[in-house]
């Protein structure tokens, strides 16, 4: 259970509920994006998420936007973002339990893995490998939106946000990440 409410249309008042009914007339409302509409300038700064994976689709595409994003949220064990983004990957008709990268979505992948274990040490090696196929400007975008995605996964982990219920049918296909266990 979240340790936040999270807020119903009718709990809302002010900039709040403008927020909520612009989602609401969207059908665009999660449970984050409820928990997030308990003060509308924290809920502003989470949905520039949205700006940031649409140049990311702009750069990547959205096949190695999913996969990246999918990487990130699964290496830092958030169980809301990864399912959602194992519902993603489904929907490109692959198996994420199961994933064969082509050389670029492996260095997207192992990038995405690096920044969350230890941003202080994405290796120089990777970086080269990531110049075969991004320029300064698209790795921008790319590290811009892993910062993001991270900022998600905190957000959602650490309040406990509820699973969202079109979810809850693959709730069984979240494994948390291990490679924390040992750290001390």
């Amino acid at each position: 259970m979240a340790r936040i409410k999270l807020l119903e249309l009718e709990e809302t008042t002010g900039a709040e509920k403008e927020r909520y009914e612009e989602l609401a007339g969207r059908n665009a409302v999660t449970n984050m994006k409820r928990g997030l509409l308990n003060d509308a300038a924290t809920y502003d700064a989470y949905m520039a998420w949205y700006t940031s994976w649409q140049r990311l689709v702009e750069v990547l595409g959205e096949k190695d936007s999913v996969l990246y994003a999918h990487a990130i949220s699964t290496t830092n064990s958030c169980q809301l973002c990864s399912l959602f983004f194992i519902s993603d990957v489904k929907g490109l008709g692959l198996d994420p339990h199961n994933l064969e990268y082509d050389e670029k979505e492996q260095v997207l992948s192992e990038l995405g893995q690096q920044i969350v274990k230890n941003p202080t040490a994405v290796s120089d090696e990777l970086f080269d490998r990531l110049r075969k196929f991004f320029s300064d400007a698209e790795i921008v975008v790319i590290v811009g939106f892993a910062g993001q995605m991270i900022a998600t996964n905190n957000f959602n982990s650490v309040l406990q946000i509820d699973v969202d219920k079109r979810l809850l049918p693959i709730i069984d296909e979240f494994k948390p990440a291990t490679w924390r266990e040992n750290i001390k």
